[in-house]
């Protein structure tokens, strides 16, 4: 790594966006809780406040120790990290008379400050604050302002410190990746030389340097984030991977067979277990989908134990841990509430003696498969859409049974083999089918049925923090309907999920 931005992270929902759109501009950034701030290194080169849920004035409002960061990091303070420079230096933070939320346009620039080089007058910006700076220090220079808010952004004097009251990250804000490419590039001096290339390179020197000699398992999955972690890793140690690809009995349908396949083709040192039968005795009886996907977690953790037994001298087990995955299991108050819990997030038993590995944990999902692509990887395997680890288990809205799976996965084939022939499937972010615990009368030719209820979900995202349901034409869900009905013994009825997230999670469990 050569150069890094650091994003403190006072809560708000745009903090992942802050992320996102550095990254787009071909900077590595890393967002950390404002109260869990690293040690700095010679890779840094500034920092960025971001927004909160909070008022500076509440008692518990969020209070960073920011000395070793001002007067020698560029710093960019975003709606609240605005207001709480401005408060701390002496200025005035009160409610806003008319809440300042939605579209703006900036009525004042200062064109000379760098900030703001290259924008224009009328520029549309998003506010989303209840409270509004009212007053600065003397020290601060007001550099922007829109009709209602006179502090739109300001530099503090003799330092290179920023701050502004509207968003530059989210779309509304039309100019906002000129503003952020502007604190980057010619604030914070960075090269924009983070790319999918230069991540495989510095990615695989790493993992050389780290496991030397040493002998990797990793749990293949079928899906794109195992997937490119195992490419990484073949690169860095070859034949000392050893990868498992096990059958859990809640894959899709042929799944095991077609990926392990595949997997081979790639030139990896793969094994195929078929532990279903050990999955389906963990699962059974068990309903709640938080204990569901423990016991699927500890079944691949007895598994890999198990499987790594017969292997000399394994020292590691790698894992195909995202971003996403580790921002929703950490918060800015410590541990999180917990949303669900991911598979590979977390440390493992003290029995399994194994160090754990995870070459992906600082991408977002979009940027792994552009990682894919420079692996040369196919694209077939690149475009699969994400699959959750516990597979159908949290798929199955009761207990997991083998009848319930071989329903689901008719399901879900007919529903998946559907989008691809329609030319739908690289349009969908994810998609699939839940079994229901919910039984419904209906009639077939003459007959009473009281079968299942199928819900079937498809949304489109970037990279799974947030999704909107994908608008799928009407005459596709109804042939769809029509053919899971006909051909699923079972199932007697379908429905279309139209929940987006937030509020609603991807998954039903």
């Amino acid at each position: 790594m050569e150069e890094m931005i650091l994003i403190l992270d006072f809560g708000s929902q745009y903090t992942q966006l802050i992320a996102r759109r550095i990254r787009e501009l071909n900077v590595y950034c890393e967002i950390y809780p404002y109260n869990k701030i690293p040690k700095f290194d010679k890779h840094l080169k500034g920092v960025i406040l971001s927004g909160s849920p909070f008022s500076v004035r509440d008692k518990k409002a969020p209070k960073p120790e920011l000395v070793g960061i001002r007067k020698i990091f560029p710093l960019l303070g975003v709606c609240y990290g605005a207001q709480y420079l401005a408060q701390q230096d002496g200025g005035e933070v009160l409610p806003s008379e008319i809440r300042e939320y939605g579209r703006a346009n900036l009525s004042f620039i200062q064109k000379e400050n760098p900030l703001l080089k290259g924008m224009n007058l009328n520029s549309q910006v998003w506010m989303s604050h209840g409270d509004t700076i009212l007053s600065t220090p003397k020290e601060f220079e007001i550099i922007a302002s829109t009709k209602d808010v006179s502090v739109g952004g300001f530099k503090i004097k003799d330092e290179q410190t920023y701050g502004i009251q509207f968003h530059p990250e989210v779309y509304h804000t039309t100019e906002g990746t000129q503003l952020l490419k502007n604190f980057l590039v010619d604030i914070c001096g960075v090269s924009q030389s983070w790319t999918p290339a230069s991540f495989v390179d510095e990615t695989v020197a790493e993992l050389k340097a780290q496991l030397r000699n040493d002998k990797v398992i990793l749990g293949l999955s079928g899906g794109v984030d195992s997937s490119v972690a195992a490419m990484l890793l073949h690169q860095a140690i070859g034949q000392n991977l050893y990868c498992i690809f096990v059958d859990n009995g809640l894959l899709r349908k042929n799944e095991f067979s077609d990926v392990l396949h595949s997997y081979k083709d790639m030139g990896l040192n793969v094994k195929g277990v078929d532990a279903s039968q050990k999955f389906y005795l963990a699962l059974a009886g068990i309903i709640e989908p938080e204990s569901k996907r423990k016991a699927i977690g500890k079944t691949f953790i007895d598994v890999f134990d198990e499987e790594a037994k017969k292997i000399e001298d394994v020292r590691w087990l790698a894992q195909g841990t995202i971003y996403p995955d580790i921002i929703e299991s950490i918060s800015v108050k410590g541990p999180s509430a917990t949303i669900k819990s991911h598979h590979n997030v977390g440390g493992l038993p003290d029995y399994m003696k194994l160090k754990v590995v995870e070459p992906l944990k600082s991408l977002f999902k979009d940027e792994v498969r552009r990682v894919g692509k420079a692996l040369n990887m196919k694209q077939e395997l690149l475009g699969r859409h994400p699959f959750p680890g516990p597979g159908l288990g949290i798929r199955i809205l009761s207990d997991v049974t083998a009848e319930k799976v071989q329903i689901l996965q008719e399901v879900d084939h007919i529903f998946i083999q559907g989008l691809k022939d329609h030319g739908l499937y690289d349009k969908v972010w994810q998609a699939g089918a839940m079994l229901t615990p919910i039984q419904s009368v209906g009639v077939m030719g003459d007959e009473r049925t009281y079968e299942h209820v199928v819900a079937l979900r498809a949304v489109s995202s970037t990279d799974g923090m947030t999704a909107d349901w994908s608008h799928l034409p009407y005459e596709f869900l109804a042939e769809i309907s029509n053919a899971i009905i006909n051909r699923v013994k079972g199932v007697n009825r379908v429905v279309y999920d139209i929940s987006s997230k937030p509020p609603a999670t991807i998954e039903w469990e």
